[in-house]
């Protein structure tokens, strides 16, 4: 898979091992940044990665900030963006496996290296199940982007 990788300057410092973690486990890396620990507003970071996977050049993407939760706020505003914080390996498996989730997002504030790496291992390894029941789940949050876009 091509996974996108962003960073806001909160979640740089988890970059290197991120960067590793993918590439290990054999897939294509994207890096979209940050560089350092220069301020960088999250929303920008959010929606590159956002816009890779909406828009193909991504299969799947990881944001970093302090706790994750900015930059899944953010990245769910995109249509098409399933992005959930997880830090914990059975959320980040079984939120792709049950939601089809295509963007996790952790806060490197929250969680040391050792645990983001099993969480990234836990999210790459795992296939959404296609399972009648989430294809049913999944068409009405389809359901919902396509109400309040309709709205506006």
């Amino acid at each position: 898979m091509r996974i996108a990788v962003a960073f806001d300057h909160a979640g740089f410092p988890l970059k290197e091992m991120v960067l590793e973690t993918v590439a290990a486990a054999g897939h294509e890396v994207v890096d979209l940044g940050t560089w350092s620990t220069d301020p960088v507003d999250y929303p920008d970071t959010a929606r590159m990665a956002a816009d890779a996977v909406r828009n193909g050049d991504a299969d799947r993407s990881i944001l970093v900030c302090g706790s994750g939760a900015g930059v899944a706020v953010a990245a769910c505003k995109v249509p098409g963006i399933r992005a959930a914080v997880a830090h914990d390996t059975y959320t980040a498996h079984q939120a792709v496996e049950h939601d089809d989730m295509n963007v996790l997002c952790l806060g490197s504030r929250v969680i040391g290296a050792a645990l983001a790496r099993d969480i990234i291992a836990a999210y790459l390894a795992a296939t959404f199940s296609g399972e009648s029941r989430h294809l049913r789940r999944l068409e009405k949050i389809n359901a919902f982007e396509h109400r309040f876009k309709a709205d506006r």
